[in-house]
């Protein structure tokens, strides 16, 4: 495989797979062995074994930071501070981009910034969808509500009102506070009830404070 092939096959794709690559009647060996020259030679980035994204002179499409991480591991979704700041609901810049999956945990450290991937119980694998978060870009993501709860869940005493007050919720009038309660009782979890009646009383103490301006 020549790189001129590889960019006729992945120039627009985000992340490449080697899988994608290693399709059909060729020759692995060479595959692999110019997949090692091409990151020498500083045309592939290497974010983990068998996943790579071209160098920035021979991209069309930039790689979402979100694209990344779901790539990273199959069956994440990201969650938790890394989505509720995407939503704004979170004041502030979350530069390691978390995400959950009934996986193992893992943490990755990339060119493209800091990922990880939280380990959550497969019966908690909900509550998340496919956005488009750049053009013909898109990533699994968990709903506000559900990277509330995914938080909570991961986090120890975080249902506690001093650690839901440290987060600074803002723009809760974005927040479906319906889904968030059914989806606290669908986990079955006393710790994520408890948090999703606190921060329906948040949404609601929000609203009440804009209607009075």
């Amino acid at each position: 495989m020549t790189f001129a092939s590889l960019l006729s096959i992945c120039a627009t794709e985000p992340v490449i797979s080697a899988g994608l690559l290693l399709a059909g009647k060729i020759d692995k060996h060479d595959v692999h062995r110019q997949l090692v020259r091409w990151c020498k030679t500083g045309k592939l980035i290497q974010l983990r074994r068998g996943l790579y994204v071209l160098a920035t002179p021979f991209q069309k499409t930039a790689p979402h930071p979100f694209v990344i991480a779901n790539a990273l591991q199959m069956g994440s979704y990201v969650s938790c501070q890394s989505a509720l700041a995407f939503y704004d609901l979170i004041p502030e810049h979350v530069p390691a981009i978390t995400s959950v999956s009934p996986g193992r945990p893992s943490v990755w450290s990339t060119p493209f910034g800091q990922f990880s991937t939280r380990h959550i119980h497969p019966r908690l694998a909900y509550g998340y969808s496919s956005i488009e978060i750049a053009a013909g870009q898109r990533a699994f993501i968990a709903t506000p509500a559900k990277a509330i709860l995914d938080l909570v869940h991961l986090e120890p005493r975080a249902d506690d009102p001093g650690f839901l007050g440290e987060l600074r919720f803002q723009n809760l009038n974005q927040l479906d506070v319906g889904e968030l309660l059914a989806l606290a009782r669908q986990s079955n979890s006393p710790k994520l009830e408890r948090a999703a009646r606190h921060v329906s009383l948040l949404a609601r103490q929000e609203t009440e404070e804009y209607q009075s301006l």
